[in-house]
């Protein structure tokens, strides 16, 4: 789980792409993550589906390393990363989750897709076309699919859909050993390298809920 959630972090990171000559597969992803990195700023709204649970939400993103995800499904709640400490408030169960990042994990949510490259092989799913992002959308993306070199990563296999017109990141479809599926689908990209303030990542989750601190230990 808790690479789980600094991987997630990494994949939010890693917003947007230049626009490039397609060469190689390796080319490309390498492209990715070099324009990302000159990224600051931007905010997107994010749908996830996992395990049969869809949760929607409002992201925002402001470098090197600060994340907030406010949800409408499951209500309330609430992801934050300062760059120092995640935060996850579960208003349904009257909690909040808070765990200090190390100096290791901090690096790794800061680089993204720099990091991805070491730990993954790049491929097309069918080669540089583009493709529908669906059957029967308008939306033409270039499928990239990551393979795990070693079995500590977290996913086995990431599913990168990179929109063909804006070159944005629409689609991010994770697989674990166990042959679960997390999908991330991106929409509605704003503010891209537009001033956010700090303000915005400070969150002060009501003082009656239970708190739990380093959760992710607690496995």
């Amino acid at each position: 789980m808790k690479k789980l959630w600094l991987s997630l972090a990494a994949l939010l990171f890693s917003g947007a792409i230049a626009s490039a000559q397609i060469v190689t597969a390796s080319a490309y992803f390498n492209d990715v993550s070099t324009y990302y990195e000159g990224i600051s700023t931007y905010e997107v709204d994010i749908t996830v589906n996992a395990a049969g649970r869809r949760m929607v939400g409002h992201a925002l993103f402001s470098r090197p390393q600060m994340v907030r995800i406010d949800f409408s499904t499951p209500r309330g709640q609430t992801l934050l990363f300062d760059g120092s400490t995640l935060i996850i408030y579960l208003p349904n169960q009257e909690t909040v989750l808070q765990q200090a990042a190390t100096t290791q994990e901090e690096q790794i949510s800061a680089r993204g897709l720099t990091l991805m490259r070491r730990y993954y092989t790049v491929a097309f799913e069918s080669g540089p076309t583009p493709v529908p992002l669906d059957e029967g959308s308008s939306t033409k993306v270039v499928n990239l699919i990551l393979t795990r070199r070693a079995s500590s990563e977290a996913f086995s296999t990431i599913k990168l859909s990179i929109d063909a017109n804006s070159k944005l990141i629409r689609r991010v479809e994770a697989t674990t050993p166990q042959g679960k599926v997390y999908r991330f689908d991106f929409t509605n990209y704003s503010g891209i390298n537009r001033a956010i303030s700090d303000q915005r990542f400070i969150y002060d989750p009501p003082s009656s809920v239970n708190a739990y601190n380093n959760f992710l230990f607690q496995e």
